[in-house]
């Protein structure tokens, strides 16, 4: 009995002349199978290359706001003038390009709807005219860097003459402050010249009741007094014909009134005239859309924005002063018609002199 289980078993080793079963023979093809080509791969091992992409970006940008975050400690530890700078100029930019991609919507939604620039809501017709201010700046700057090695002497030009050469986006907000008080104090040089015009053409005036109340506008305005709205409007017929409708204006009064309004004088007269026509009919139109849009929807920020864009310098002024301004000039502004824009030109100048906390 023992010697046969050996037998079986030397057999079982070496081979035997017997044919093995079906069960058995599969059983090695498998195993000389899999010793050939290898083990069965986990699935567990495998990733899709998508998903190793997806997993080299994330580990770069983690990687990249980690040394990001130290460099930004390392300058504001040890350049923190320089830093204030360099996160100005970042959100700056960043700043600009959601303006650029707000008002490429806006203008893609006129296309798509056929619609005009006064048909658009306050917000975007706010928006489209401070980005076209602002673009033109930023187009005058890419223009002076564009040849060879220009661009070194622009960024030193753009921190030497921050007011002059950048938008609000890059001010700090002390230079806002400051800027826009030398900005007002610009314009508010014009005043003078404008009043004392007005009472020039006084005798040129050929109704004696508007004489009278121009006459008595000027009387309260020299006194320190802000006018009523009414004393205002009372002459709007005035400012529709000779001499101070729009067509009527004379060079000298054009280029003050283009201070008041923070436009360059140095044009020739149809050019500024034009330039008058157009920047006062844009602001008639954002007048019309924030009367129906109403000045308590309005927040603080643009609350202030709209009374300096009209002429009053809101830096300085509580937020409940510059809504009881606001709502001053826009009685004013919706009572006129399209020749009645010079009066609404004047009134920057009218309506801002001595209103509370502006006088100096």
């Amino acid at each position: 009995m023992a010697l046969s289980r050996v037998c079986w078993a030397r057999t079982a080793l070496w081979g035997s002349a017997a044919t093995p079963g079906p069960y058995v023979t599969r059983r090695l093809q498998l195993v000389r199978s899999g010793l050939a080509w290898g083990g069965p791969r986990s699935s567990k091992l495998h990733l899709s290359p998508k998903s190793d992409v997806k997993s080299l970006l994330t580990y770069v940008v983690t990687k990249t706001k980690v040394i990001s975050g130290k460099y930004h400690r390392f300058l504001g530890r040890h350049f923190p003038r320089f830093y204030i700078l360099y996160t100005t100029f970042m959100k700056g930019l960043q700043m600009l390009w959601a303006d650029a991609k707000k008002a490429r919507r806006i203008k893609a939604n006129m296309w798509k709807y056929n619609m005009k620039f006064h048909q658009l809501s306050y917000r975007d017709m706010e928006h489209l005219r401070q980005f076209r201010r602002d673009i033109t700046k930023c187009l005058f700057l890419g223009i002076i860097s564009i040849p060879p090695f220009a661009n070194y002497l622009v960024f030193l030009l753009m921190y030497l003459f921050p007011r002059q050469l950048l938008i609000q986006h890059f001010w700090t907000p002390k230079q806002q402050i400051d800027f826009l008080d030398i900005y007002h104090a610009l314009r508010k040089q014009s005043h003078p010249e404008i009043l004392c015009y007005l009472e020039k053409i006084i005798p040129l005036i050929s109704d004696a009741g508007l004489r009278w109340h121009m006459t008595e506008l000027c009387t309260k305005i020299q006194r320190g007094t802000h006018p009523a709205i009414h004393d205002i409007l009372s002459l709007r017929e005035c400012f529709s014909i000779h001499p101070l409708g729009m067509n009527q204006l004379r060079a000298f009064q054009m280029k003050a009134l283009s201070r008041a309004m923070l436009l360059t004088p140095y044009l020739p007269s149809f050019l500024l005239r034009h330039r008058l026509k157009s920047h006062t009919t844009v602001i008639h139109q954002l007048d019309k859309a924030l009367a129906k849009l109403g000045i308590a929807q309005l927040t603080a920020q643009e609350v202030k924005l709209a009374c300096y864009l009209r002429g009053l310098n809101s830096t300085h002024i509580a937020e409940e002063r510059c809504r009881t301004w606001l709502g001053e000039w826009l009685q004013i502004s919706c009572s006129l018609k399209e020749a009645e824009l010079s009066l609404l030109l004047h009134n920057v100048v009218l309506l801002s002199t001595n209103y509370i906390g502006t006088r100096c």
